[in-house]
């Protein structure tokens, strides 16, 4: 299998200056096989290959463990075993909880550095063909061997395939590329249709496409890198730790805890990674010009709008807190989206919206308002969710168009709509998705719903002028 592989195995991070080597374009098997061979323990039960034939020791990211058809006598088996066995006693089981408070404030090259030096040819880089090119740059600048995956759905877009290819030609690496089951694919699309997502929800097609690839990818690794950053999705997103046993994902070895997971940028800004990827000048994919900030695959990815959050653009159709493919299932926090509100109970999510020109409307403040048919002046009300990053994302601009309206006779209002008034809000208030945004007319009882995603003051204003 071809690996990403630099070619400067010797000179780490404090040796290299983050100078750019000459990167072979072919695989050099036995480069990454003697990586490190010394350094590693081998706790496993010791067989002798009667056969003389020395395997690599370099593993396929869908590796499975094959048994040996020619072994030692049992007496000599069991001496070994014995003697792994002592070894595995002197051997002291990582704190990632600790390491991770150790690395808090590290930079991600320092985090990247670590998880090379540690794991070696049992760690890979998962990359998107998003600005997650940042992590095969920080591997880049390390100076020691490193190995890059993707998936690729079969649905990608064609710029995303054209960036594959840049990077590949950018650091001399070959891109390990793991594939859904085509039998799968088969029977989700002949049953359902090409693009029943739509309809249903894009999990299953992820799980398919996606979870399923992933899954056996991890499996031949015993660690991973992703990156996840706490503030591409406040409200799920938000608690991502550097380092941490993958709760979700098993490893080469099997079994819970088989698996390590490493978030280098987890603490970054989007700004920042931005800011590294110019300044180090490294290709990125075209598609964020055209105003695409994440970047999926295509029938579920489109570029996002002035006062949007980035991850808008994706499964746009869809809740905000069904906005994760299921990759970083683990590292969702539950949130108080279902939480009861409107004096029932209280959530753990702070408000938003807190402008006093903004008025605060009850369920019965709503239906009260619903049933008017002449009102003295138009409203213009958000249906929101705390805990909703797209939300909290155009919270600034819905607060300045409040201050821009005050006195002018129309009455600028929020309603929460989660928890216990979520259905009243879908079968009453046109609710779709958080957020929602209806205009109340003059001489009207029934609202309109904003149709547009530009949440900017001007393109708010100009509705309300349409229709008031």
């Amino acid at each position: 299998m071809a690996m990403a592989v630099s070619s400067s195995s010797s000179s780490g991070i404090r040796n290299s200056g983050f100078s750019r080597s000459v990167i072979s374009s072919e695989p050099k098997v036995s480069q990454i096989g003697s990586l490190r061979l010394l350094d590693r323990v081998n706790v496993t039960p010791m067989y002798l290959n009667v056969s003389g034939k020395r395997s690599s020791s370099v593993k396929p990211l869908n590796a499975e463990s094959k048994n040996k058809d020619s072994m030692i006598p049992l007496a000599a088996t069991m001496v070994a075993a014995k003697v792994a066995e002592d070894v595995v006693e002197e051997v002291e089981i990582e704190d990632f909880e600790q390491l991770a408070k150790n690395l808090e404030n590290a930079s991600p090259l320092e985090i990247m550095d670590k998880a090379l030096e540690k794991y070696g040819n049992d760690i890979a880089i998962a990359f998107s063909g998003a600005e997650d090119v940042a992590l095969i740059e920080y591997a880049h600048l390390t100076g020691r061997p490193f190995r890059v995956f993707s998936l690729d759905t079969g649905r990608l877009n064609p710029e995303t395939y054209r960036f594959f290819d840049a990077v590949e030609k950018h650091y001399g690496i070959r891109i390990e590329y793991m594939f859904p089951d085509s039998v799968e694919v088969q029977g989700l699309v002949r049953n359902k249709g090409l693009f029943s997502f739509y309809e249903d929800g894009h999990q299953e097609c992820c799980r398919v496409r996606k979870v399923r690839p992933l899954r056996r990818a991890l499996k031949g690794l015993k660690a991973w890198i992703t990156g996840q950053r706490k503030d591409q999705s406040p409200g799920t997103r938000s608690e991502i730790p550097v380092v941490q046993v993958d709760p979700v994902f098993e490893g080469l070895d099997g079994g819970v805890g088989s698996l390590v997971k490493w978030n280098p940028v987890a603490n970054v800004a989007g700004n920042d990674v931005w800011n590294f990827l110019r300044t180090m000048d490294v290709p990125v994919n075209t598609l964020h010009a055209a105003g695409y900030i994440s970047i999926g695959c295509e029938p579920c990815t489109r570029a996002v709008l002035p006062g949007q959050h980035e991850r808008e653009g994706r499964w746009w159709w869809e809740d905000a807190k069904a906005k994760e493919c299921g990759l970083h299932k683990g590292n969702v926090k539950e949130n108080a989206a279902d939480a009861k509100v409107n004096g029932e109970s209280k959530s753990a999510v702070a408000d938003i919206f807190k402008n006093e020109n903004l008025v605060t409307l009850s369920r019965q403040g709503i239906e009260n308002l619903m049933k008017l048919e002449n009102r003295k002046e138009p409203w213009i009300v958000v249906l929101y969710a705390p805990w909703c990053p797209f939300c909290q994302a155009m919270e600034a601009s819905y607060d300045e168009l409040a201050d821009k309206l005050a006195g002018s006779g129309i009455k600028v209002a929020k309603f929460r709509a989660d928890g216990d008034q979520k259905e009243f809000a879908k079968q009453e208030l046109q609710l779709g998705s958080f957020p929602t945004i209806l205009v109340f007319p003059k001489n009207s009882s029934r609202p309109i719903k904003y149709p547009s995603e530009k949440r900017d003051v001007d393109s708010l204003t100009s509705f309300l002028n349409l229709v008031r």
